[in-house]
């Protein structure tokens, strides 16, 4: 929790009119390196070890000198281009860019009239030989990629750009601009290295100031030229700049967090109460009220010798709440979930401390003298005292990883390094260097290269619907700056209280987010425990939370994936569809994954019919509403009405989407039977990513894949699902599991055959069996447990019926219930007729009875609205009756 702050664009993406501009560090400025480099409290040594793949010297091959002007070409569409005064050009990593060592692309050089030519299959490249620094009468790219033909020139603003992220939502009440990315319509994006520090050494790479000559004798650009190919672009520099790492396994579960002041007894009654409730948890967020805060209070606060608020950083537990801390952190932990506490460094190690004594001594300050030390972070030898006698002795009482909360600086003791993106630089590889677990740091963006230290938390936003309704757009906006796993304030944090409404939809937005974590400032009005809201409000964020539960092995995938190419699990239409102007102008809506689209409601329900109208996006295609079995067609803009518990989420016909049961605890990797749900309307194919789950063996090979696949056949009439046999292994993997096949929006089947043999069928859902769940039109197969190293297949026979019996039976019957819950209300004067409440129970029964289903079907179809219009004739209050009506759309 920090004090509201407006976050600001962050980084050195610009437009090339307004060019921040540095000397690099030259070869021959031996003296002022060593001076710098005392600095930073290290000198410079051998460059980012290649064992991290990481090389920050291009190819010889692939680089082009013409006098004092370079050109790297690092792919066909990526080019560095520098240009120094003295004709001396930087090697080292920086904070932006860490690997230039590429595979050299194919090119061609020339000279026409005493320009310089490069030119690749896509680009041509043209700088005036001998005529100094860039611009825009001697240098120009002409690029032709796809559906892009343009020219660029230095200077040349970058109207198309489609944005990236800014470092916080601190008092953000709704949409703000996000800043420059790597992606525009206009088919390039231009990245200003020119004043990033440097990264040089190993254990970790250390930070170096560039030299002090005069800031116009150096650029340093790149220019990135795909055209719409976004998804290249995206791959290409996250091989530049740095791939995204992937979270632990346990960061997919659920987060609770809440500025309060709570007891170690009262965090213990909240996990115990998430038990009870059946709600999920795997972290516990524990805000700084963890640490002496000196009973911090606004009104009448002091400072500390840093000339920060006394008790904002703090670092020795406060016995009134935590009197054994180890006891407490070692019972969390046996509770399967993982510990994350707060800190504000701002204000160094203070004379107050429990650690005092040992870091002033290690850094050569008489302990008598109480004077403070600075939070100097960038020195090397603080860093090392800070994390050795502070944050170690921590994390060995407990602390799993750190909830980064410090923004109050703009500026650290090295020319052009931020605090932001080095505080996450510096945890990231502590714990990378310790070895005991796969790195977790939970911080702001701080610039481009933050896609390094993954987790984002995005501030203190207001808690409105306009809040709501923008964090979609920002949270997909940034993975076009590989930031792809934003961690918000789920329900807002300021000024605290939300109606029980906005809290359900924000629940639903954070369950197909990156990271689903609640938050609000210290207010005893903004209740997060979903329990203490009214059951309707409590059951859709109960259903919310374990749907994500169900989602996370889709979810692990995707993160993988995000590693492997650079495209963040949640991430823009337009990666997809680049030549269509409704994937740009439908900006909440957002690809979860290869196959998900989601268009988070938004905005308050109808106070009638209690329904909220949302309009959506289609691409092309035929996509399946995956609550209400609605079969859409795209590309479209479709008017759909959602209830409470529903959420607009919609999968691609034929997907087959890997899923696990759902359960309270996600842990370091998904226990139980592996789900296989298998939409209909078309082929598909999936693959399934394991691996230990918090370990940095994903990085080695240590993993496994498992290949999906579906084939219908026979009109529709015959599915075939095979599961392949997992390819590799690494530590923990277990060597048989269970397998549920789920196939939603179908009739039930004739036949279930899995490896040949029948499977039969059971209504209780025992394995092996088959059954069916009447309220989704699911047929569900269950199988026990075999070895991962053998293939497994189903067979289901469907019917000769026609399918589009189910389309949107399942949304049908849902809103059948929730209007015959509310006719209910008219007694005694009158109550839902018993053939209103038998089309209500269609689903019962075809689940009990399987073989009625498309004679039932077909009776809902032609009883339907007949019912609807008998409503009307019943006795008593007639806003009640509008109000069912209003909910069967009648």
């Amino acid at each position: 929790m920090t004090p509201g702050r407006r976050g600001l664009p962050f980084g050195h993406l610009q437009n090339s009119h307004s060019l921040p501009v540095t000397v690099p560090m030259s070869a021959r400025a031996l003296p002022a390196a060593v001076l710098l480099s005392l600095f930073a409290g290290a000198p410079l040594s051998k460059p980012l070890s290649a064992q991290q793949g990481r090389i920050p010297t291009a190819s010889p091959a692939a680089v082009v000198q013409s006098g004092h002007a370079r050109f790297s070409l690092l792919t066909d569409r990526l080019v560095r281009m520098e240009w120094s005064a003295d004709g001396s050009f930087e090697d080292h990593a920086t904070l932006v860019v860490v690997n230039r060592r590429l595979e050299v692309p194919k090119f061609r050089t020339s000279t026409e009239e005493g320009w310089l030519v490069i030119e690749t299959d896509a680009l041509r490249l043209r700088y005036r030989k001998g005529s100094g620094r860039f611009g825009p009468d001697n240098l120009e790219v002409r690029l032709a990629t796809g559906h892009v033909d343009t020219t660029w020139r230095p200077g040349q603003g970058s109207a198309g750009n489609l944005g990236g992220t800014i470092r916080t939502l601190d008092g953000v009440r709704g949409p703000v601009p996000m800043g420059q990315g790597l992606l525009s319509r206009a088919g390039w994006a231009l990245v200003d290295d020119s004043g990033s520090p440097l990264l040089e050494g190993e254990n970790p790479p250390w930070v170096h100031p560039r030299s002090e000559d005069q800031p116009d004798a150096h650029q340093d650009w790149y220019l990135l030229a795909y055209g719409h190919d976004y998804r290249a672009a995206l791959g290409d520099w996250a091989r530049v700049s740095g791939r995204m790492p992937m979270p632990p396994h346990f960061a997919f579960g659920i987060w609770w967090s809440r500025y309060w002041a709570y007891t170690d007894q009262e965090e213990m009654g909240l996990v115990r109460d998430f038990e009870r409730y059946g709600v999920p948890l795997d972290v516990l967020v524990v805000d700084m009220d963890w640490h002496n805060t000196f009973e911090l209070r606004w009104g009448r606060s002091e400072k500390d010798a840093a000339g920060q608020t006394k008790g904002w950083t703090g670092y020795t537990w406060d016995k009134a709440y935590f009197p054994d801390p180890e006891a407490f952190m070692s019972w969390v932990h046996s509770q399967g979930i993982r510990v994350t506490l707060n800190l504000h460094p701002a204000s160094g190690i203070q004379p107050w401390e429990q650690q005092y004594p040992k870091v002033a001594r290690d850094m050569g300050v008489d302990p008598a003298t109480k004077r403070y030390i600075p939070f100097t972070i960038w020195n090397r030898h603080f860093a090392q005292v800070y994390f050795d006698d502070v944050i170690h002795p921590l994390e060995r009482q407990g602390v799993d990883f750190w909830w980064l909360d410090w923004q109050q600086q703009n500026t650290t003791g090295i020319p052009g390094l931020n605090p932001t993106i080095w505080l996450n630089h510096v945890f990231f590889n502590d714990m990378l260097e310790e070895g005991k677990a796969r790195p977790l740091i939970f911080h702001r963006f701080g610039g481009l290269g933050s896609q390094r230290y993954q987790v984002g938390f995005s501030g203190d936003a207001a808690s409105t619907w306009q809040m709501l309704a923008f964090e979609p757009e920002f949270t997909a906006t940034a993975a076009n700056v590989l930031y792809g796993y934003w961690s918000h304030d789920i329900g807002g944090h300021l000024p605290g209280p939300v109606s029980p409404e906005l809290y359900t939809r924000w629940i639903q937005f954070g369950a197909l987010s990156p990271v689903l974590r609640t938050h609000t400032t210290k207010n005893a009005d903004a209740e997060r425990r979903i329990w203490a809201y009214p059951p309707p409000y409590f059951e859709a964020m109960r259903a919310a939370m374990l749907l994500r539960t169900e989602l996370v092995p889709y979810l692990y995938t995707a993160s993988r994936t995000a590693y492997d190419t650079g495209i963040s699990m949640v991430h823009p239409l337009y990666y997809d569809w680049p030549e269509l102007d409704e994937a740009y102008t439908h900006k909440s809506e957002y690809m979860l994954g290869p196959d998900l689209l989601v268009n988070p409601v938004g905005a308050p329900a109808d106070t009638l019919s209690g329904l909220t109208t949302q309009r959506t996006w289609l691409p092309p295609g035929e996509w399946i509403e995956w609550q209400t079995g609605a079969r859409l067609k795209g590309p479209a803009v479709v008017e759909r009405r959602y209830a409470l518990d529903e959420i607009p989420l919609f999968v691609k016909a034929g997907s087959v989407i890997p899923m696990g049961e759902a359960t309270t605890r996600v842990g370091d990797r998904t226990r139980g039977p592996l789900v296989a749900t298998v939409f209909p309307g078309g082929d598909g194919s999936a693959r399934l990513y394991q691996d230990e789950g918090n370990d940095e063996g994903y990085r080695r090979g240590q993993d496994a894949w498992t290949r999906l696949t579906s084939r219908w056949t026979d009109a529709g009439r015959h599915l075939r699902v095979d599961v392949g046999a997992s390819e590799g292994t690494f530590e923990g993997m277990a060597g048989s599991r269970g397998l549920v096949v789920r196939v939603p929006e179908v009739l039930p089947p004739e036949s279930v055959r899995a490896g040949g043999a029948a499977v039969p069928h059971r209504t209780g859902g025992a394995a092996p069996g088959w059954s069916y769940d009447g309220k989704r039109m699911e047929v569900v197969v269950r199988l026990p447990a075999a070895p991962v190293a053998g293939a497994r297949s189903v067979e289901l026979t469907f019917p000769a019926a026609d399918p589009g019996l189910v389309d949107g039976v399942a949304g049908t019957l849902a809103r059948l219930q929730a209007a015959r819950d509310v006719l209910e209300r008219l007694w005694p004067d009158d109550w839902p007729s018993d053939a209103f409440v038998a089309l209500s129970q269609t689903g019962r029964r075809i689940e009990l009875h399987p073989e009625t289903a498309v004679r039932e079907l077909q009776g809902l179809r032609s009883a339907l609205p007949g019912e609807i219009a008998k409503v009307r004739d019943l006795k008593g209050d007639e806003n009640v009756k509008r109000k069912a009506l209003a909910i069967l759309g009648g």
